[in-house]
C-alpha cells in the first residue's frame, strides 16, 4: 500500500513459504524522511517458524521492531533498530542431544543492533571491481529488558580486483565475538556463531564444522573465517554481453576457526589453538547470478583439514543464497 498518507509513506505485508518447514510473515510501516534523502523510519510486526535439522531444533518467535536507517560521509549506511521478540525452541526429533534440549522452552530477547556499511562494489553479487565493509553490533538485555543477555558484534570485508581477459580476484574476511553478560544462563543457541554451508565455509555441511553433541550443531560465541576467489568468463564466452555474462567459472580457497579464538595464555598458545582449530578446503565451480538479487553456486569441493566430529563434503556441492564468502 504505497504513498498512505501522500508523504512517500507505506504498508508492507510479506508472507513466506519455504522447505523445512519454515514460514513465517510480516508487516511493516514505512516512513521516508523527506528533508533528509536516504533516510526513513520503519516499525513492524513479524511472526516466523523454521526447522533447524542440523542443530536438531525447531523455533517459533513472535516480535516486534522498529528501525531508523540514514546515511553518512561517504554514503557509508546505517541501521539502528530495536527489537523485541518471544521465541520458543523446541526439540526436532526424539533423537535431539541433551546439549541442546536443555535450551528448550521460552526467552524473551529485547535487543539493540547498530550496522554500518560501507559498499562502492560495482555489483553486489559479481563485482568486478569495489570493496564493502559491514560492521554490526548487538545488546541484548542489559536494562532493555528479557531474559537474553549478551553483547556481540562482527565484522565483514570483501575486496575485489578486475585482471586481463574478464578475470576477478576476491578476498573476503569475516569475524565476530560475543560476550556473554548473564551469570546464570549462558549464550542461547539462537543466537551463536555458525560455520559450514555451500555459501560459507565450502566443503561442509550447512553448520558442519565446529562444536557440536551426539551429531547437533551448538554454535561459538567467536569465529573468524575468509576466502580466496579466482572469477573467470565461461569458456569461450558463450552469450557474451546477455545471458553468459551471468555466470562465471571460480577457483577458491577458504578456511575458518568455528571455535573460540583465544585461549589464554601466551601469544604462541594462541596461535597454536587457532591453527588446531583451522578447517580448510580448496575447489572449483560455476556461479549463477539470480537477479542481482541472491547467486546459485555448484562446486567441486576438497576439504583439507577437519575434525572427525565435522560434517564435510568431498564432492560436488550445491547452494543458493543472498549472502556468501
Amino acid at each position: 500500500m504505497p504513498n498512505l498518507m501522500g508523504r512517500g509513506e507505506k504498508l508492507v505485508g510479506e508472507y513466506t513459504y519455504g522447505s523445512r518447514k519454515t514460514q513465517g510473515f510480516q508487516l511493516v510501516f514505512v516512513k521516508p524522511f523527506l528533508r533528509a534523502p536516504g533516510a526513513r523510519f520503519s516499525a513492524g510486526i513479524s511472526k516466523g517458524e523454521g526447522e533447524f535439522p542440523w542443530s536438531g531444533y525447531r523455533e517459533l518467535g513472535r516480535g516486534v521492531n522498529a528501525e531508523l536507517s540514514f546515511q553518512s560521509i561517504l554514503g557509508m549506511q546505517h541501521k539502528v533498530k530495536w527489537e523485541g521478540v518471544w521465541r520458543e525452541l523446541s526439540c526436532l526429533t526424539n533423537a535431539t542431544s541433551f546439549a541442546v534440549r536443555e535450551q528448550a522452552g521460552h526467552s524473551l530477547k529485547s535487543s539493540l543492533h547498530h550496522s554500518v556499511g560501507w559498499d562502492t562494489r560495482d555489483n553486489s553479487i559479481l563485482p568486478n571491481n569495489g570493496f564493502v565493509l559491514r560492521l554490526n553490533k548487538e545488546l541484548a538485555g542489559m536494562g532493555l529488558g528479557g531474559d537474553v543477555n549478551f553483547v556481540k558484534g562482527d565484522i565483514e570485508l570483501q575486496l575485489n580486483k578486475s585482471l586481463l581477459f574478464g578475470t576477478v580476484v576476491q578476498g573476503t574476511l569475516t569475524a565476530g565475538i560475543m560476550h556473554n553478560l548473564s551469570k546464570i544462563i549462558g549464550p542461547r543457541i539462537s543466537d551463536r556463531y555458525f560455520l559450514g554451508g555451500p555459501l560459507t565455509l565450502r566443503g561442509f555441511e550447512m553448520r558442519g564444522a565446529g562444536p557440536n553433541s551426539d551429531g547437533d550443531s551448538l554454535g561459538s560465541t567467536s569465529f573468524c573465517a575468509g576466502g580466496l576467489h579466482l572469477y573467470m568468463p565461461l569458456p569461450f564466452r558463450p552469450g557474451k554481453g546477455g545471458f553468459g555474462d551471468m555466470f562465471r567459472t571460480h577457483l577458491f580457497v577458504n578456511g575458518g576457526v568455528p571455535g573460540p579464538l583465544f585461549i589464554g595464555g601466551n601469544r604462541q598458545e594462541n596461535l597454536d589453538h587457532l591453527l588446531d582449530q583451522l578447517r580448510w578446503a580448496y575447489g572449483a565451480g560455476v556461479v549463477l547470478c539470480l537477479g542481482n538479487i541472491a547467486r546459485l553456486e555448484l562446486n567441486y569441493c576438497v576439504p583439507v583439514t577437519f575434525k572427525t566430529t565435522d560434517q564435510v563434503v568431498k564432492g560436488f556441492q550445491c547452494g543458493i543464497g543472498l549472502t556468501f564468502l
